[in-house]
């Protein structure tokens, strides 16, 4: 039962408004799958995405098709002769990787309420004030208290279904970005810890799609888990919220590593931080440029070390004018 005072601006239309109004996403289901808590989904999810892609990319890898050839970064002998670790060892690397990730999880993750279990309207009547506080303070005491009156309910309702959850999962991508970021550039920077633990995902000098979470156990645990769930608590998000940020940093991790350049791929057209993006960081060249993974390439941009193939082919030229001078 919802037992906050109703705010000043909000009459009984607005109050039936905000109790009958929820957004095509919402669902009162208090488990999405209903053998299995959503607390426990959200530990699934990155696993099943991560396996679900991977399979599809393998299936473009190993099909022979002629018309992907234009799409590849590399072509598929060159994966077989430049990697130094055979697939057998990704996989199980993997598999270890996934399995502390979850056993983790089970730790980290609790139990929120969901769902109907939540009070929504009543969630709601809780930021009227500070609402109002906000909007009459920018529109004047007048223009705000007929803002409120007229359209509160529907600024309520924008600011608790859209707004919040909107920021709170930029807030997760920015934070997990950040953390991969520093904690990447380091293991690059720092020859102790490169050779120790980063040297190990470097194998794959040609990266594919399941081989995005080859890692040192230890690395892979400090990059993903860690950064996952320091997204998880800082952002405050909701056991859905993390869902579908979990899901989709998977996704974008192994889309990164897929070895195609496609056109028509949602998650290459999203941000330039994609796989031929990525590829660069995995060649000598630009083993010291980008950083960034897995959302944007903010940090590489603002900190320096971006790298674009226009900007290794005017390398290229400059080494090559430079040779021709020494002649």
């Amino acid at each position: 039962m919802n037992s906050t005072v109703t705010p000043f601006f909000l009459d009984a239309r607005q109050h039936q408004y905000l109790a009958t109004h929820t957004p095509f996403y919402y669902t009162p289901k208090t488990a999405l799958v209903s053998w299995l808590p959503d607390h426990l989904f959200t530990l699934a999810v990155p696993v099943v995405a991560y396996w679900g892609l991977s399979i599809f990319f393998h299936i473009l890898d190993t099909s022979g098709w002629k018309w992907l050839d234009k799409y590849r970064l590399h072509e598929s002998e060159e994966v077989k002769s430049r990697n130094l670790v055979t697939r057998a060892q990704v996989f199980w690397a993997v598999i270890l990787q996934q399995f502390v990730q979850t056993a983790l999880g089970l730790w980290w993750i609790e139990e929120k309420p969901i769902g109907a279990d939540v009070d929504h309207v009543a969630n709601m009547l809780r930021l009227a004030e500070p609402m109002a506080r906000a909007v009459t303070w920018v529109f004047g005491e007048k223009t705000g208290s007929h803002i409120l009156a007229t359209q509160g309910a529907e600024g309520l309702y924008t600011l608790y279904w859209w707004a919040i959850p909107s920021a709170k999962f930029l807030l997760g991508m920015f934070i997990i970005d950040t953390w991969q970021y520093f904690l990447h550039r380091a293991m690059h920077m720092n020859t102790f810890l490169y050779k120790k633990f980063h040297s190990y995902h470097h194998r794959l000098y040609v990266p594919y799609a399941y081989g995005a979470l080859y890692n040192h156990p230890l690395e892979g645990f400090l990059l993903d888990t860690v950064g996952a769930a320091l997204a998880e608590w800082i952002a405050h998000l909701s056991t859905r919220e993390a869902m579908v940020l979990f899901g989709i940093s998977t996704l974008k991790t192994v889309d990164d590593h897929c070895g195609y350049k496609l056109p028509w791929d949602p998650l290459q057209l999203i941000s330039s931080n994609n796989a031929d993006y990525h590829d660069i960081h995995h060649q000598v060249i630009g083993i010291k440029s980008n950083f960034s993974q897995p959302f944007f390439i903010h940090w590489d941009a603002i900190l320096g070390t971006r790298m674009t193939r226009k900007d290794i082919e005017l390398r290229r030229q400059k080494q090559q004018q430079k040779a021709h001078k020494t002649q």
